[in-house]
């Protein structure tokens, strides 16, 4: 269809044929060919459709940044297809289409364009009434790609390396500077985005064939050396401090730490804007020459050629070279140097209309691309003079109107630039040290002087880095006389279309208009307009607009400015950046038990707990509820020993308590314990636990499993600052705990210990310390899931053996171990609070009810002032329990679920259950004061439904606390 005879140096092996599909449709390429290559060559040119508009989009640069031709491969999503090398059996789907890349039923979108002006989204969703349907059409038409949830964990290695000098490109001006530098002894590293090195000269050839050999022998010389290392296929995405730059290729990210870094990235070719410039067959001159020399696929059959520099001719020559028709070349300029290439090809009879623009690209009526091109002259203001159109039958027109630099690596370097009037482009103008730059991102174009250039910063590297070599010329020293690049390739058109941002479907008249309605700043303008924030990141489009921004505000390029140039400046897999597939986590002294009894694990923090244990035949539901009926008619067993245990003593241990916590300590009787809340200093709750005063200066006290380690560290640091008499011992892995719970606890805790358990001598939230199976222990007379119960803490090696000695004592009571599922029922029936569940980064202790453990009365506690601020009359949210119609059936609710009032959000769930012990459903939830009464009604969105529940007074179960205080009659067995 398209493809080409064989051509010297392609990058593909006719020896292997490779099938893959394409929208449902069979196609062969070669091994080597990627996706677009092996499309265009068998006559596919509608490769994607455009993002606004949905407009059929085809081949624009082939470099890495054709936004419009993503692809869906499978699980693998927005797949380049410009790059992407076809796979045997590779199933590929056009991405952002309704229907298919053909007949796509969304293209309806580009008739109503002028209903979609720029910044239309910003308009739609100022006015809170339709809000709402513009959230859903937008959510629902927008959007790259199709993620599934399925996809397997990919591995993403990361390592690092280590170099004198980097240098990242591989065209002629960075094989140059590398061998330079690595003439000189330093050790050099070549980065090079593109699967071979070379750059554009093994692809912009003319009539300068002899470049390839000249190439190739560069090539061998590095290849052969022992002081360069070339990666290819590798970008060097952005640039940090300390010459550090991360290395992406296909499988790892390289942490390269360099000590000098040469940056030899070239240039981005530049579309002309006319109107319909986006269709299929319109590209880049050089996109048409990577199509011929690195695949053998011929661009087009009747070529126009747009240009306004040397490349553009040579582009026209290379097309001729191979079997393509040029039917004329439309150079922009009305007087341009004089270039033996012009001469060339007038000789061939091709014509030449200098001083015209391209007016027009006309559709092909009878399929996908274009059929004509309308041109006309420029008028004595530089404007298209209409009354001399005239139409060229043509199927392809390149372009070839001018470069941007490559110099977002510059930038992030901290380089300062500055606009060259003569070059038409922004340059190097004070670099910082360590960093270089040669090339064309550096204004030099000639392929001799980008030698000589390369050559230049190479030895400047050297000799910044101490190795002996020859002095450097400046580095301006071989930059272009001619200007590659047009002041102004941009034609209005009154029908549109004439695109500046391909990505983001941004006409000419989108930056009229912003800038009219005051964006008229470049960086306003960008966000405004999001020209430069699609996947491309303005590399096509951000020189146009700034272009057109200085027209508007009458100040030149180098006043308009760029925008700041943030990493990455070319989009990277988050697989790439996310760390290792490892978290470390703990197990407690007692996992061997819990998996001996088949236990379902969970992950709580950073520990393994179990969830609930499993039995055969019975659901998780039921052996929950299970679990949760032993603690309540008989007695349970929990491993709690991932509390965070610390100790403090000292003169100070009871003064600095009483600073970080909200309650009073030094009131605190020897032998007894107390709730214990913990804020940060906006008055927000950080941590609970319980303290117990164990001596005049000896405190043991618990934090949350989550908190135990940040918690420990911030009591340090405190410690440290008020350099107070008292010193913190962190016992959680020293220390093993486990709670005895349920109303014979007190019968199966009497067998194994001498203590008197009774009220009168071991009351509520009292700490006795004394042997339990003969092991030492300290047990504090605590019930975080509502019944009488035992807080039993030993030495960590000793957790097993008391683990098995209370398994065995309570075996006549039928003693069943419970996980964290069931402790979390338990409490939630109490109305106890989980922090970090029921309480978030923002909520204080008068919102969550904790009122009564905050004394305000005290001289000084951490977060004390910011809580005297806010008071208690400013409250937003509070706390409440609710509970769900008693006949309540069908889905219910789950935690996050919104609160609903009046059509407006009025609160948030945060916990939930059905509740065995009540047999309904209870929760906590945050819900606006005005609506906490007891007894006020509310809705719960749920779907597109909602679901009523009413304000219910906690704790839900036992609200006098009669099950923790009052002791039960001893009863000798039970069934077992």
């Amino acid at each position: 269809m398209r493809r080409l005879p064989p051509v010297l140096g392609e990058w593909i092996d006719r020896t292997q044929p490779i099938e893959f599909i394409f929208e449902g449709q069979r196609y062969t390429g070669y091994k080597g060919d990627t996706i677009t290559s092996a499309l265009w060559a068998s006559g596919q040119q509608t490769l994607g459709r455009s993002f606004k508009y949905h407009r059929p989009r085809g081949i624009l640069s082939f470099a890495n940044h054709d936004i419009n031709t993503l692809m869906q491969a499978g699980e693998k999503l927005n797949v380049r297809a410009d790059v992407t090398q076809i796979e045997s059996g590779m199933s590929l789907t056009a991405i952002n289409t309704f229907g298919s890349v053909m007949n796509d039923r969304a293209s309806v979108l580009n008739y109503f364009s002028r209903f979609l002006p720029v910044g239309f989204y910003y308009k739609a969703f100022h006015d809170r009434r339709f809000f709402p349907f513009w959230e859903r059409l937008i959510r629902n038409i927008t959007g790259l790609g199709k993620a599934d949830p399925s996809t397997p964990h990919i591995s993403t290695p990361k390592r690092y390396d280590f170099c004198d000098v980097l240098v990242i490109g591989s065209g002629i001006s960075g094989l140059s500077a590398a061998l330079s530098a690595g003439n000189s002894g330093a050790d050099v590293v070549i980065v090079e985005e593109s699967d071979r090195p070379g750059g554009s000269g093994n692809y912009q050839i003319g009539t300068e064939t002899h470049r390839i050999e000249k190439l190739n022998e560069l090539l061998n010389t590095i290849e052969n050396h022992s002081k360069i290392r070339l990666y290819t296929g590798t970008q060097a995405a952005a640039y940090y401090a300390d010459y550090w730059i991360p290395l992406i290729d296909k499988e790892r990210m390289t942490k390269m730490r360099s000590k000098a870094v040469i940056i030899a990235s070239g240039a981005y070719e530049q579309p002309a804007v006319f109107h319909n410039n986006d269709l299929p067959g319109v590209m880049l001159a050089s996109a048409a020459q990577r199509l011929i020399y690195r695949y053998a696929v011929k661009p087009m059959n009747r070529a126009i050629v747009l240009t306004a520099n040397t490349d553009g001719y040579q582009a026209a020559i290379d097309l001729m070279t191979h079997d393509v028709t040029v039917v004329a070349i439309i150079d922009l300029r009305k007087e341009s140097p004089e270039d033996p290439l012009k001469r060339t090809l007038q000789a061939k009879g091709i014509p030449i209309f200098s001083g015209y623009c391209l007016y027009a690209a006309k559709p092909n009526p009878g399929g996908d691309g274009l059929c004509a091109a309308v041109i006309c002259p420029f008028d004595a203001d530089g404007n298209p003079d209409v009354n001399f159109r005239q139409t060229i039958a043509c199927d392809g027109i390149a372009m070839s109107v001018g470069w941007a630099p490559a110099a977002n690596l510059l930038y992030q370097a901290g380089t300062k630039m500055r606009f060259d009037d003569r070059l038409q482009q922004f340059v190097p103008d004070l670099l910082p040290d360590g960093i270089f730059a040669c090339g064309r991102v550096n204004g030099v174009f000639e392929f001799e002087k980008k030698w000589l250039d390369g050559d230049r910063a190479g030895s400047a590297a050297a000799n910044f880095l101490g190795f002996q070599t020859k002095s450097s010329e400046s580095g301006e020293a071989y930059r272009s006389q001619e200007s590659p690049s047009h002041p102004w390739a941009i034609v209005p058109h009154p029908a549109g279309k004439n695109f500046v941002d391909f990505d983001e479907d941004l006409q000419l008249k989108d930056f009229y208009n912003a800038a009219q309605e005051g964006f008229d700043n470049i960086e306003l303008l960008k966000r405004y307009t999001t020209v430069g924030m699609s996947p491309s990141q303005g590399k096509h489009s951000n020189m146009n607009a700034l272009r057109i921004l200085a027209r508007i505000s009458g100040k030149t390029p180098g006043e308009v400015g760029t925008t700041t140039a943030r990493p990455f400046f070319h989009p990277v897999p988050l697989s790439h950046l996310a760390g290792r597939g490892f978290t470390p986590e703990r197990q407690t002294p007692l996992h061997s038990r819990h998996t001996a009894l088949n236990a379902k694990m969970m992950l709580a923090g950073m520990w393994r707990r179990p969830e609930y244990y499993i039995q055969s035949g019975k659901s998780a539901e039921d052996c929950i509820r299970q679990e949760v009926e032993a603690v309540r008619t008989s007695v349970g067993i929990i491993d709690v020993g991932t509390l965070g245990k610390l100790e403090i003593r000292g003169a100070d241990a009871a003064e600095f308590l009483e600073r970080v916590y909200t309650g009073r300590y030094s009131n605190l009787k020897v032998g007894m314990s107390r709730y214990a809340l913990m804020l940060d200093e906006s008055g927000v709750i950080m941590d609970d636990g319980v303290i117990a005063r164990m001596g005049a200066d000896r405190f043991y006290f618990t934090t949350t499993t989550s908190g135990a380690t940040n918690i420990y560290r911030e009591l340090s640091r405190l410690n440290t600052m008020w350099r107070m008499d008292c010193g913190i011992v962190n016992l959680t892995g020293a220390r093993s705990a486990i709670n005895l719970a349920g109303r014979y606890s007190r019968d199966v805790l009497s067998r194994l210990t001498d203590l008197d358990l009774s009220s009168a001598a071991f009351p509520y939230l009292a700490v006795r310390q004394g042997d339990v199976a003969g092991i030492p222990a300290v047990l504090m007379r605590v019930g975080f899931v509502g019944e009488w119960g035992y807080e039993i803490h030993v030495a960590a090696e000793f957790a097993p053996a008391l683990w098995d000695a209370l398994i065995e004592a309570g075996k006549v009571y039928a003693i069943r171990p419970f996980g964290v599922e069931a402790q979390r029922l338990l409490r939630l029936e109490k109305g106890h609070l989980i922090v970090g569940q029921d309480t978030d980064g923002l909520t204080t202790p008068f919102e969550a009810n904790l009122g009564w453990a905050v004394k305000m009365d005290k001289p000084f506690f951490i977060g004390q002032r910011s809580l005297q601020i806010v008071g208690k009359r400013s409250l937003k949210q509070q706390l409440v329990g609710f509970m769900l119609d008693e006949n309540f059936q069908g889905t219910a609710p789950q935690e996050c679920h919104l609160i609903i009032d009046h059509n407006e959000i009025a609160g948030r769930i945060t916990s939930i259950a059905f509740s065995p012990t009540l047999k309904r459903y209870i929760g906590l939830a945050y819900i606006q004061p005005q609506l906490a009464e007891i007894g006020t009604r509310f809705s719960i969105r749920l779907d597109g439904s909602s679901i009523a529940a009413t304000v219910t007074p906690t704790p839900f179960y036992d609200p006098e606390n009669d099950r923790q205080k009052t002791e039960v009659p001893q009863r000798q067995e039970v069934a077992v």
